[in-house]
């Protein structure tokens, strides 16, 4: 867990500060499936302002994400560029003036990366945007070898349970 202590920055309302951080991430976890984070620690750029009625905190990074494809398994990698931003009220009256990431003068800069990156994922991470995926049929992956199967001959025994079907 990488953490920054914001006092040793000792800024006064109207300064700002930057500075050049390492952050270890930890691998996510989604839909079964573990994403390996590169590179690992990432470097990124804090900035620290200074305001009278708080601290804006800003980091800036790019990360790949390494892991299977959602529809074939195959490596897959997403590359995502974010630019963060939270707000730190100096007498927070409710939670919109209070970040989570903070405490005791203390930055989780692990924790809100990883946030970040999570709210910044697409739906499914692909190999490729045409990725055909597995046959559901046989498993074979249809990207390298594509195929239709014949429809089977239905057991006379199982034709009653068929033309159900056909009615729904």
């Amino acid at each position: 867990m990488t953490t920054f202590d914001l006092r040793k920055l000792r800024l006064r309302a109207g300064d700002q500060a930057r500075e050049r951080v390492e952050i270890e991430l930890e691998p996510l976890r989604l839909a079964g499936q573990v994403y390996e984070p590169r590179p690992n620690p990432v470097a990124a750029e804090l900035v620290v302002s200074r305001a009278s009625s708080g601290t804006v905190l800003e980091l800036a990074f790019a990360v790949s994400l390494h892991g299977p494809c959602f529809r074939c398994l195959e490596e897959a990698e997403l590359a995502l560029s974010l630019s963060l931003r939270e707000y730190q009220a100096t007498k927070p009256e409710s939670e919109e003036e209070r970040t989570e990431y903070i405490e005791d003068d203390r930055l989780d800069l692990s924790a809100w990366a990883r946030d970040e990156i999570a709210l910044a994922l697409p739906e499914q991470i692909l190999c490729r945007d045409d990725c055909l995926g597995l046959c559901p049929v046989c498993g074979k992956d249809l990207n390298v070898e594509p195929h239709e199967h014949v429809e089977e001959i239905v057991d006379p025994r199982w034709a009653a349970l068929s033309e159900l079907r056909e009615e729904t």
